[in-house]
């Protein structure tokens, strides 16, 4: 909520890239502005249930789209296949516009699912439990690239 609000401690802190969530209460395109004049790169999310056509408006805006493929909350869900559909969207909206934001998922990702993402046009995985649970750290994230 509201994540216009918190911007100004995060740019403080550092931060290189922030990414808001296109379905929290701020209006969207001057969060996006905002961020992009601080001089940080600037990222959009999106939940599973938010349709593609969303953030298609803000695109042109973004250095980063970020199509969750799980809700929103707790680590160790199901990837959800079906949201690769705003993947391969986002994909081709990009090439279409000529565009270069990078296509994010997290949710889910592992060495299966990061094979399928990429093959849907992300190019950023986001792994947690698939990482940090695995009996070799290392192994797991470079199992997850070669995919």
């Amino acid at each position: 909520s509201r994540p216009n609000h918190y911007l100004p401690r995060f740019i403080a802190a550092g931060a290189d890239m922030i990414t808001v969530h296109v379905e929290a209460d701020h209006n969207v395109a001057h969060t996006l502005s905002e961020i992009r004049q601080a001089g940080v790169l600037a990222g959009l999310a999106l939940n599973p249930g938010t349709p593609f056509e969303t953030v298609r408006p803000f695109l042109d805006q973004i250095d980063l789209l970020l199509p969750m493929t799980v809700v929103p909350g707790f680590g160790g869900q199901a990837f959800m296949e079906d949201m690769m559909c705003k993947v391969e969207a986002a994909a081709a909206y990009r090439a279409e516009h000529n565009l270069n934001f990078h296509i994010q998922v997290d949710g889910g990702v592992n060495e299966r699912t990061a094979a399928i993402a990429a093959k849907a046009g992300a190019n950023v995985m986001v792994a947690g439990s698939s990482a940090f649970n695995a009996p070799d750290m290392a192994e797991a994230i470079t199992a997850m690239r070669k995919a």
